[in-house]
């Protein structure tokens, strides 16, 4: 005997009903409690967010050889202009809902028409095909080439060959099973004389979708005479197949709606109890993970019952299209839809006509010519990039950001484990990956109380100053023969799109640049460059000697961990060995870059013949060992998923913990302009401006107590961005630079240099304190800050061209005794292995 209690606690446990307990779900009346139940559900698994896709709806044809007895957009020819939807007024649609904000083209139209009109043969032989599904394929994609549109096609009952070529041009495909009932098909019921409307093809196209790994959707349509068992049947024939091929990404509850004109005009429509009854029952039945959804069109008043009833999902809006399958219902205005959403407590994210979980595993789901467009498209984790935000660029905040960055958040209204994972934060308590990553996946009401608690969290520490530090950026070379897959900076032999010239300046460069910031009031020189194949460590050694002979009092903050890992092994030693000869040189500090993303799955594909995450955590342990302090960085934004973040995170804060040498962490968002892997198609556009706030909000929140400060790139994250990041745990600014070259190569446009006078005016114009800084967070002597406030001009910069071999990077002998100056270089000199052999050399250079 089958007990209500006795299936809450097995839905508690996450375990799904069995056919025969969902059965039994016909025969329970209480809506409150199922609905309870079903709402706890979606919470699961989809915490505060309930979705919509903002699309164009196409009617490409109303002909249909099917008599649906409830349907008004089946049409006869004779009822309409033309038999097709030309081609030029689609993509000019498309086009007009691209300009406003639309991502999805809902192509709709009747069940193989050709196969019953002849008109419908006449117009597809004048356009050149066979068939309606060969023009749809055509349409669908002049429509993802030329405006950038996903295409969502639902094309009736098809078989394995035209799901096959459909799939290459659309990012997802439904059919709505309305119902499993074969008695629904019967003389005098709304599916006779309708043959696509037979169940046996119906679900046959749902397994052959799966076959080909469509992500698909469909539903039951609810009030056309079939009974709650019946409804279960038909939810259990859907979830039977899906669990053979996991390709079913929603599921819809359209309640019927009769229509004049129609057999079922005088029909009775389903009550709300009706419909809340069958939401939450399909919930339960098919757990918490599935999108659950209800047109929002055909229940205009009741939207929040519907959330609480266990939807996830309003399908389909569109701000210029009508609904034109149920043109009688207008499509809710966004942002009434959002308010209501908000009123369920719940926010309204966009996502995109495939869903995030399909999305962010498209090797799988998408073919090859859709997955770029998807990877553009999409945030990290699979939703739809709603603004036009993109680091390197200057775009204002968008508009849903400002309102949520400026919101009062009550407690009550976050997620609960929002709550308690930023309390442990808060405490310094231990985090797992999975804590990390939902503090990342953090939307709406969550977004706003992580940001907000991250904030108070700088305060506490930093009080309301913000740091930053005058200093210069100089990247020696470019030249490099690693094959980095978002780098733009580096140019080598075999570069596959070289965008400049390579080059290697002269240790002369060096200690020009090095002498001219230190005129103006920089305290620290930042070096870093490609890996050129003729650099070895002595290369790197010597770069230090120019620096601290040109400017003796200037703090060296110089070489990526990957230029230590590569210049210890070309001496043959350790790289602690390597890290203590540096340091005898004048070494001062190291910069944690070259780490990316710290999951050795990402770099694999982003940047294969880099170190791996257990090499770079090994040169910046050994780093601090050797009493060298260094930053830790995060680039991010066009591979990675937000549980690579955390895992990220997460290596920094464990070896924090053991070390304490790392003086601040700053992300990077990836710049895509002119990144080999997006050029490719294999990349998204950075990171959102969203994910930008909460990756420094988030670093706050994780590091507490650890890491003291947060710094934002304002050369990746432009005034506005670095603004919002003020308001998210942000304490520093970084620096000066003077010069910089490796983002400007990927495309930014925020400049090479913040002078004092902007950095100051920006941190006042956030309501903050600005304050110079030294490397190690120290404060500036008085006259490092006068002669920083009253800097000439920079000189113009000119990179002396690569030769075949590098340049030297020690500084040319000079001997004032013998009143000559030679260009003897230090590889002259590391040749001479004694003193007799040096001063030979120079005897024989007087002598010349």
């Amino acid at each position: 005997m089958l007990d209500w209690l006795f299936l809450q606690e097995q839905l508690l446990r996450g375990e799904m009903l069995t056919d025969e307990q969902s059965l039994f779900l016909a025969d329970v009346d209480d809506t409150a409690a199922l609905v309870g139940m079903a709402s706890v559900l979606r919470d699961q698994g989809h915490q505060n967010v309930i979705t919509y896709s903002r699309k164009v709806f196409i009617p490409l044809t109303h002909l249909c050889r099917d008599v649906c007895h409830y349907c008004t957009f089946a049409r006869t020819p004779k009822k309409i202009p033309q038999p097709y939807m030309p081609v030029e007024d689609v993509l000019e649609l498309c086009h007009q809902g691209a300009s406003m904000g639309c991502q999805e083209a809902l192509f709709t139209l009747g069940e193989k028409p050709e196969l019953r009109y002849n008109a419908a043969r006449r117009a597809l032989e004048e356009l050149g095909f066979s068939s309606t599904l060969d023009y749809v394929k055509e349409v669908a994609r002049r429509v993802l080439a030329e405006t950038g549109l996903l295409p969502h096609i639902n094309a009736g009952c098809m078989d394995a060959d035209e799901i096959a070529g459909l799939r290459q041009v659309s990012a997802s495909m439904g059919i709505m099973l309305e119902s499993a009932s074969q008695r629904l098909c019967e003389k005098g019921m709304p599916h006779y004389g309708s043959p696509d409307k037979e169940p046996s093809r119906r679900l046959q196209t749902l397994e052959l979708a799966g076959q080909a790994a469509v992500p698909f959707t469909s539903g039951i349509l609810i009030g056309i005479g079939e009974t709650r068992r019946e409804r279960i049947e038909s939810l259990l024939a859907l979830r039977q197949i899906n669990e053979r091929h996991g390709h079913l990404q929603e599921v819809i509850i359209q309640n019927f709606r009769a229509k004049a004109g129609t057999l079922m005009s005088s029909a009775p429509e389903p009550d709300l109890n009706e419909l809340l009854w069958t939401i939450a029952v399909s919930r339960l039945i098919f757990g918490a993970q599935m999108n659950i959804q209800a047109p929002p069109n055909l229940s205009p008043g009741v939207l929040p019952q519907l959330v609480a009833a266990g939807i996830n999902d309003w399908g389909g809006v569109s701000p210029i299209t009508p609904d034109y399958v149920n043109p009688e219902a207008p499509w809710p205005h966004l942002e009434r839809l959002a308010n209501e959403t908000d009123a369920a407590g719940k926010f309204l994210e966009q996502r995109l006509t495939i869903y995030p979980a399909y999305a962010v595993h498209g090797e799988r789901w998408l073919d090859e010519r859709v997955r770029t467009s998807v990877l553009r498209l999409s945030d990290a984790a699979g939703f739809a990039r709603r603004d036009s935000w993109v680091p390197g660029e200057e775009h204002a905040v968008p508009a849903i950001e400002v309102k949520l960055l400026a919101a009062d958040v009550k407690a009550d209204a976050v997620s609960s484990d929002v709550r308690d994972i930023v309390a442990r934060c808060t405490k310094t308590s231990e985090l797992s990956e999975v804590d990390v990553t939902r503090l990342f996946n953090a939307r709406g009401a969550d977004f706003s109380y992580v940001v907000a608690r991250a904030d108070q969290l700088r305060k506490d520490v930093n009080g309301d100053a913000v740091s930053y530090v005058v200093n210069r950026n100089i990247n020696y070379t470019n030249v490099c023969y690693f094959k980095c897959q978002f780098c733009a900076f580096s140019k080598g032999k075999q570069s596959e799109n070289l965008r400049g010239r390579p080059y290697d300046i002269s240790a002369e460069d060096i200690a020009d640049r090095c002498s001219e910031a230190w005129s103006r009031g920089a305290t620290e020189v930042c070096m870093q460059g490609g890996i050129h194949p003729d650099y070895t460590g002595q290369t790197y050694l010597d770069i230090v000697n120019t620096v601290r002979s040109a400017t003796p009092e200037m703090h060296i903050h110089a070489f990526s961990p990957l230029e230590v890992w590569q210049g210890a092994a070309t001496l043959g030693v350790s790289v602690s060995v390597f890290l203590q000869r540096l340091r005898d040189q004048g070494l001062n500090t190291l910069p944690g870059t070259a780490a990316e993303i710290l999951h050795d799955e990402v770099r694999a594909n982003l940047c294969p013949d880099k170190l791996n995450t257990e090499q770079w955590l090994e040169v910046m342990a050994a780093s601090h060992d050797a009493g060298l302090r260094t930053t830790a960085t995060i680039m991010y934004g066009h591979i990675d998923r937000p549980r690579h973040w955390a895992s990220h995170l997460l290596h920094i804060r464990s070896l924090q913990q053991r070390t304490g040498g790392f003086t601040e962490f700053v992300p990077l968002p990836f710049v895509h302009m002119e990144a080999p892997m997006y050029l490719k198609g294999n990349a998204r556009r950075g990171p959102s401006f969203r994910e930008a706030i909460l990756m420094h909000a988030v670093a706050r929140l994780v590091l507490n107590g650890l890491i003291e400060n947060i710094q934002a790139s304002w050369v990746k994250m432009g005034k506005a961005g670095v603004a919002a990041c003020l308001s998210a745990g942000v304490n520093d600014l970084g620096g000066s630079l003077m010069n910089e070259s490796i983002t400007r190569a990927a495309g930014s446009g925020h400049g090479q240099e913040w002078v004092p006078e902007l950095m100051e005016a920006q941190i006042r114009a956030a309501g903050r304190q600005p304050r110079m800084r030294t490397t190690l967070y120290g404060d500036v002597a008085p006259e490092r800050r006068h002669a920083a406030f009253n800097a000439a001009p920079l000189a113009e910069v000119r990179g002396a061209s690569a030769g075949k071999k590098q340049r030297s990077k020690r500084l040319s002998v000079v001997d004032s005794s013998l009143g000559v100056a030679d260009t003897l270089t230090v590889k002259w000199m590391h040749e001479a292995q004694d003193r007799t052999v040096y001063e030979s050399v120079m005897l024989m250079a007087a002598c010349n």
